[in-house]
């Protein structure tokens, strides 16, 4: 019998939490709670209701709730844990279809997607507009295609979540654990859930929360692949230099006569140019240094 449990990062979900726990407590053997500083009741109804909360002082954003929650899952012996929002928009009836490819072994981390299969919801145009945008940063980041990079109902294999452990505190979490798990070689399966918003209200900024995925994307895509992230914007620059400084030194012979916005434009691309790719360089190098302690030390682990 495979042991299974459902953990929920929650802030300021009183509205929904009670209806979330008791749902979900039907299909799994525990529910974990993780109050992140949340200024009404959610922690207490939960744990009225029978779940184990965890309990953060204040609010350390999505990324640190999920890290709490995984920890404390693996304490648990648990074999696979479900994440789900606070937010009722996830139906806990769907949590065996989650759960079945890790069952048989064909997937480590199984994402709910709201755009395949047999999901009937409809999605918020400006909402998927935003997700489908996520979702090609993260396929440069990763080098694998999600339909949904933002779902808050997955599954994973537990063995494997110190592989994936988020390093983002905010909602970047969400992109980084598939950028992580693909680095790892994990196998990642997308399964149609659908979801639901009528009466949901984010407690947190759309706007907000946009920037913090978006900005963690870029990070880790800029650690991946330095040479590409900033050596190709840094010969774009230098290009652009080259030729307005062509340009001006060309208008001066002609005319003996300095002009200056194509001079300021060449200076200002050279040294961007020049700033970006000692950035480039120094990334990769960085990061190839790492990689090479990193490998090291796992030889010196196993002896060989």
């Amino acid at each position: 019998m495979v042991r299974t449990a459902v953990l929920i990062p929650a802030f300021n979900e009183e509205r929904t939490i009670a209806k979330v726990v008791l749902k979900a407590q039907k299909y799994v053997d525990h529910v974990i709670v993780c109050d992140d500083g949340s200024k009404d009741m959610t922690g207490e109804i939960a744990r009225c209701l029978g779940a184990e909360v965890i309990r953060h002082d204040h609010n350390q954003g999505y990324g640190a709730a999920l890290s709490a929650l995984f920890a404390r899952v693996r304490q648990l012996g648990v074999e696979i844990a479900v994440t789900l929002d606070g937010d009722d928009q996830h139906d806990p009836a769907y949590i065996s279809d989650m759960i079945r490819p890790i069952v048989f072994n064909e997937a480590d981390v199984v994402v709910g997607t709201r755009f395949k299969g047999r999901t009937t919801s409809r999605v918020p145009v400006m909402r998927k507009a935003a997700i489908l945008s996520i979702n090609r940063l993260t396929l440069a980041a990763s080098g694998k295609k999600f339909s949904d990079t933002q779902s808050g109902m997955r599954a994973y294999r537990t063995k494997i979540l110190p592989t994936i452990l988020p390093t983002e505190t905010g909602m970047g979490a969400s992109t980084e654990i598939l950028v992580r798990a693909s680095d790892a070689g994990l196998r990642v399966k997308e399964v149609g859930i659908p979801i639901s918003y009528a009466g949901a209200k984010s407690t947190h900024n759309p706007i907000v929360q946009g920037l913090d995925v978006v900005g963690a994307t870029l990070k880790h895509l800029s650690i991946k692949s330095p040479l590409k992230f900033y050596g190709v914007p840094s010969i774009f620059f230098l290009a652009n230099g080259i030729f307005f400084g062509i340009w001006a030194v060309d208008s001066y012979i002609a005319t003996r006569k300095l002009i200056v916005n194509l001079t300021v434009i060449s200076l200002a691309s050279a040294i961007m140019g020049l700033i970006l790719g000692t950035t480039a360089v120094i990334l990769y190098s960085v990061r190839s240094i790492v990689r090479e302690q990193v490998q090291q030390s796992v030889e010196l682990r196993t002896g060989t």
